[in-house]
């Protein structure tokens, strides 16, 4: 296998990662210096797997790049309006201005698509000499003698589903370095990896995640309304469902529609799909669709619990940044100004490391700084979020308008949550079915052809990269006890549970694994509830092509 060398690799080409590429390059042109620096990215393209909401809180990219405005950054459409409402079934109200704490109010930052953003950073990054290699999935973390991360290989391509090389292989590489930066995002598959064997968890909550569902529309223009920013509560969820809408309006006429549930959810038959699919004939956000078209469509998981769920974020030879280690603020639904803020602080600690020969040791500096940052600052304030939320959505409200309305997040207690969401899923026995409208194929659309639109596709021929520890446990476990949640929480139509054809006469069933459709949300790996699902990188350049999300 052909070995690479570099100062810094850096896997993930999102925020986090493009941010500690740049800093790195930036701080060795300072100093007059220089420092090699490759970045992997597993989509065919940077930004091919970017999904978020999003609205952008410009401070890191201003501490980042200051000239970004000049430099022609895709931040262009400024928020002009908040609305905040409390959906039920047939009616809602807004809340009024002055009631909104300050987690919801966006004077100041920008709607934009984050994959934008990303291949705008990415240019700039090369721009310094940044190695970028797209379409390359980091498959395995590699240990120096010491047990210290000396870099990671990436997979094999033109593996068969039976285990053999076929006509097109191509042997993967290893990529070395002295400093190695994860930078995947939510439940990034080696971040999983490197918490458990340096047990990087231990003290802090467990992670809390929810999963985002998002569609790309092009609206009527008597409809739009540039920056016009409305979040939801309530309606369809039930009040102990964490959860809740965006609707952003970008410029162009373009509205970014979006859906978030919390992977803590208890019912088995509750569908994040179907609940966004039903979101939206809901007569205060059904307007803004009629006369419309949806152009995009994706998911992913995003980390919820904040500050008090982060992991020890060094290990030797490495680092986790933005939602590898989960600096997600959920209180103001923001993470792109963490991840870069944070890409930006391990860069600094890597940069000064290497400047004194130090390579695969740990980097305390990073904590460090991070903990006089202003971003701890931000998420201490939020710090109890997520564990009032999950009291219920009227407790969960009034709480949080107390800690941020009145005491401005700086209140004496601190709140903790001890529960996985994969622990919180009960039996199927405890509920009813809940029966979701067919889709109009207007306004709402069924799972296959919103995957079709989400460009999503992988060598069909590959090793199935949604494993399972134990075959028997879908039916025997999930199905038994459960009703199959697989079925249901994923939101591209991976997991199938059919007739059993492998056993004439049986009236059993199996589960089906259509790879193909996953659009690598992670979902099915938080919150199997036996986690009887891993999650592993398929070939590099497949999943979802996002355009503009």
């Amino acid at each position: 296998m052909e070995v690479m060398e570099y100062d810094v690799l850096i896997v993930g080409g999102g925020p986090a990662g493009l941010a500690a590429a740049i800093k790195l390059k930036q701080l060795a042109s300072e100093s007059g210096g220089e420092i090699s620096v490759c970045l992997i990215e597993k989509g065919s393209t940077i930004g091919a797997h970017i999904l978020s909401g999003a609205v952008m809180d410009p401070v890191a990219i201003d501490e980042l790049w200051p000239t970004w405005k000049q430099d022609g950054a895709p931040l262009n459409q400024p928020v002009t309006e908040d609305r905040f409402l409390f959906l039920s079934e047939s009616g809602g109200f807004k809340v009024p201005g002055f009631a909104l704490p300050g987690n919801f109010q966006n004077h100041g930052n920008y709607v934009v698509s984050l994959g934008n953003v990303c291949r705008w950073l990415a240019s700039k990054a090369e721009e310094l000499g940044v190695e970028i290699y797209a379409g390359f999935a980091g498959t395995e973390i590699l240990y120096d003698e010491g047990g210290a991360v000396r870099g990671v290989a990436t997979g094999n391509m033109g593996v068969g589903r039976d285990g053999e090389r076929t006509a097109g292989f191509q042997e993967g590489m290893e990529l070395v370095a002295k400093y190695t930066v994860f930078a995947e995002g939510c439940r990034g598959h080696l971040g999983k990896r490197l918490m458990t064997k340096y047990d990087l968890n231990k003290g802090a909550d467990p992670q809390a995640y929810g999963i985002g569902l998002k569609e790309l529309w092009e609206i009527d223009p008597a409809r739009h309304r540039p920056g016009l920013v409305i979040h939801t509560a309530g309606w369809p969820l039930k009040s102990d469902t964490y959860g809740g809408s965006f609707l952003y309006h970008l410029e162009n006429n373009l509205v970014a529609a979006g859906f978030v549930v919390g992977l803590a959810y208890q019912n088995p038959y509750l569908s994040p799909y179907e609940e966004f699919q039903r979101y939206k004939l809901h007569p205060m956000i059904k307007p803004f669709f009629e006369d419309g078209k949806r152009l995009a469509y994706g998911a992913r998981a995003l980390t919820a619990g904040g500050l008090l769920s982060l992991p020890k974020l060094i290990f030797p030879g490495g680092v986790l940044v933005g939602d590898d280690a989960g600096f997600l603020n959920a209180s103001r639904i923001k993470g792109s100004h963490a991840a870069i803020k944070t890409g930006m602080l391990a860069a600094q600690a890597a940069f000064d490391a290497i400047g004194a020969g130090r390579a695969r040791d740990e980097l305390p500096a990073y904590p460090e700084a991070f903990n006089r940052s202003w971003l701890y600052s931000e998420l201490n304030r939020a710090r109890n979020f997520k564990q009032w939320m999950s009291k219920g959505l009227y407790v969960g409200t009034m709480m949080v308008g107390i800690e941020q309305k009145l005491f401005g997040g700086k209140v004496p207690w601190t709140l903790h949550r001890r529960h996985a969401d994969h622990e919180c899923l009960k039996s199927a026995s405890d509920f009813r079915p809940i029966s979701y409208p067919r889709p109009d194929g207007k306004i709402t659309f069924d799972r296959l052809s919103s995957v079709f639109i989400s460009n999503t596709g992988h060598e069909e021929n590959q090793p199935v990269h949604l494993t399972l520890k134990d075959p028997s446990v879908p039916v025997d476990i999930n199905l038994a006890r459960y009703a199959g949640p697989e079925s249901r929480y994923c939101p591209a139509g991976v997991y199938e549970f059919v007739k059993n054809a492998t056993q004439p006469g049986s009236s059993g069933e199996r589960l089906q694994i259509n790879a193909q459709n996953c659009v690598h949300c992670k979902t099915c790996d938080i919150k199997d509830p036996t986690q009887n699902i891993v999650w592993v990188a398929p070939e590099g350049g497949g999943g979802p092509n996002y355009p503009e999300m």
